[in-house]
């Protein structure tokens, strides 16, 4: 009895493995590229982790996965150079986007964490052209997929939008509908022309359903796009529905397709059927560190022998998630770069201040920043006061950066070290004038003997005096009035 029960056992194993043999033997080659956090636009939430997470799958379901987070254009350029290599001779191509995209003319562009946008010309030289990659994939794959959630409401268009003046009707919302050549497969993450949502949770509403699906065993890639489109009318209330273009020429499965399989051994009961393809989905997913993965096991078999586990699993995998996303909070969101009015030395690289920074250390480096961006903070002594938040006060108004000023923060010091020129302007004194960023003494101006300076400085002294704590009229033309002890006061008090 106990070896009938081992044969039919292993009969059911060989079932499995000959099933998957065909998928397992193709080549096939996945790129999967997620920005989040872009540096002149609010950074979006979720692209990273779709991106993780996809990237996670498609290795457990035996693609070669390039993966890439976060890349500026240059970043992108590498990726999509590594993919085309690795393509050759594939079976099947695959392409995972998500992050900010945007149609102009009808060309739909892919946005790297570095764009700007300030003008026409940064179509072709800060942007990727989404139809380079399709071109590159059907060139080499016999079958391709594309799988875009790339229509996000993308603010950087609005800045395209002023350069390009009266031809910025061009700039088209969402993404524009594309056809795919034989053998292709696109999905978009909503209709032509909409934008999609970055959603609430640890994916988009696209990419969670999509990583609900993928992993399911035998099903083709069509039925699988369906059951993603209702999922995701359902959680945004109808208001993103995927959509796509097929050119497939056979049915497309990620894992297991039923025709591939061996007729069933002769009569096994239900039951050991049902727990070996347990065993077997769970073998597949349970060294995956994406707690999306690890649940679709707990959605298929709730009451599974490994639910326990699984969700132990999953549980251990979000807490690190959250701890490291504590850490993320401090990394700051950068801001467009503003003219430079002198060159100056490039930051030190060590004076980027950890989230365990001692505060003087913290405050010493932030000091030395500011001096250096030419916004005085008065001398690096690792003591913050007066100077030190007018300065960083003067540096966030001139940068366009939000920035707490009452206290010395990483972010403030991030987004300081990130300026490579003058912000502040270079306050010269009396009978002086700035040239190539030094202070140099205007011609046919005599200089202020000793005693005249010793009297200004009394009186200035004493002005100082005066006005403590008071209000005066500001030289900003851009903010009426400062504190009196502000450098932008004209020393004239208002109240």
């Amino acid at each position: 009895m106990m070896f009938s029960v081992f044969m039919r056992s292993m009969a059911l194993l060989a079932l499995v493995l000959l099933g998957a043999a065909p998928a397992a033997a193709a080549k096939r080659v996945a790129l999967v590229l997620g920005n989040s956090a872009y540096r002149n636009t609010p950074a979006l939430a979720n692209p990273r982790n779709d991106a993780n997470d996809m990237a996670a799958a498609l290795t457990s379901l035996g693609f070669d996965v390039i993966k890439g987070v976060d890349l500026d254009k240059a970043g992108m350029d590498r990726h999509i150079r590594d993919f085309a290599e690795r393509l050759e001779g594939s079976d099947v191509g695959l392409f995972f986007y998500a992050g900010h995209g945007l149609q102009v003319d009808g060309q739909n562009f892919l946005v790297p964490v570095d764009a700007e946008l300030n003008s026409g010309a940064a179509l072709d030289f800060e942007m990727v052209r989404l139809d380079l990659i399709q071109r590159t994939m059907e060139r080499e794959s016999k079958t391709n997929v594309l799988f875009l959630d790339a229509c996000r409401d993308n603010p950087l268009a609005r800045n395209l939008a002023r350069s390009l003046g009266t031809r910025s009707s061009s700039i088209g919302r969402g993404l524009a509908a594309v056809e795919s050549g034989a053998g292709t497969l696109i999905s978009f993450s909503t209709q032509p022309g909409n934008v999609a949502q970055d959603g609430k949770g640890r994916n988009s509403p696209f990419a969670g359903a999509l990583l609900k699906q993928v992993l399911v065993p035998g099903e083709d890639l069509s039925t699988m796009l369906i059951k993603v489109r209702n999922d995701v009318m359902a959680s945004t209330g109808n208001r993103q529905v995927p959509w796509e273009h097929s050119a497939l020429r056979a049915r497309f499965y990620f894992s297991v397709p039923p025709t591939a399989a061996a007729p069933p051994p002769p009569s096994p009961s239900q039951t050991d059927f049902d727990r070996q393809m347990e065993i077997t989905f769970w073998s597949t997913i349970k060294d995956s560190k994406s707690p999306a993965v690890l649940r679709t096991y707990l959605d298929r078999y709730p009451n599974g022998t490994f639910a326990g586990l699984a969700k132990v699993m999953i549980d251990q995998l979000e807490k690190d998630a959250a701890a490291h996303a504590s850490g993320d909070r401090a990394a700051p969101k950068q801001a467009e770069k503003p003219a430079q009015t002198a060159s100056l030395p490039p930051p030190p690289a060590n004076l980027t201040a950890s989230p365990g920074s001692p505060p003087a250390e913290l405050t010493r480096s932030l000091q030395k920043e500011l001096a250096r961006v030419g916004c005085d903070p008065g001398e690096a002594d690792g003591k913050w006061g007066e100077h030190g938040r007018h300065a960083l006060e003067e540096f966030a108004r001139r940068t366009k950066i939000a920035l707490a000023t009452e206290e010395p923060t990483p972010a403030a010091l991030d987004a300081v070290t990130a300026q490579k020129g003058r912000i502040c302007p270079l306050q010269c004194g009396h009978a002086q004038r700035e040239v190539d960023g030094k202070c140099v003494a205007v011609p046919g101006t005599r200089e202020r003997r000793p005693s005249e300076t010793r009297r200004v400085e009394r009186r200035q002294r004493e002005h100082k005096d005066s006005t403590a704590g008071k209000t005066c009229w500001s030289n900003d033309r851009w903010q009426a009035m400062v504190p009196c002890s502000d450098p932008r006061s004209n020393g004239r008090v208002a109240f």
